[in-house]
């Protein structure tokens, strides 16, 4: 699938976004291996902490369903600035694999693509955690 497909179906996917707090709607569209796009749209709750990202939104519910590999996922908001996932969205992203594409756009279209290990280098990833179990 094309980007800028991916790009307009998270556009689509954040007219569903409940954001009475910020007005910052968001919408991401995600990208299995095998073709399926999952959607999501940041959801938010008066206690700000309780608060999912349009990112994580979409990826549980791939998880949710079954999906595991991911290739990449696109994300955008009305702001005129490149939209990038927080830290703990880049954190959900990198547990399902390092080389996933993650699509960062603008209120415009226009977008810039980086590796999910550009945008968390030093991540913990399982790895860390096996690591510290050979060194038991």
């Amino acid at each position: 699938m094309e980007n800028k497909n991916l790009i307009e179906i998270a556009k689509n996917a954040m007219k569903n976004a409940y954001v009475p707090y910020s007005n910052f709607r968001v919408g991401a569209a995600l990208l299995t291996e095998d073709g399926k796009v999952f959607i999501g749209c940041n959801v938010e709750n008066a206690t700000y902490g309780a608060t999912n990202c349009a990112e994580r939104t979409a990826i549980f519910k791939a998880v949710s369903e079954g999906y595991r590999n991911f290739k990449k996922i696109a994300i955008i908001s009305d702001s005129p600035n490149f939209t990038y996932p927080c830290g703990i969205c880049r954190q959900v992203i990198m547990e399902y694999g390092k080389n996933i594409e993650v699509i960062c756009a603008n209120r415009d279209g226009e977008f810039k693509v980086h590796n999910i290990c550009e945008l968390l280098p030093y991540a913990f990833t399982n790895e860390d955690i096996e690591r510290s179990r050979i060194n038991e």
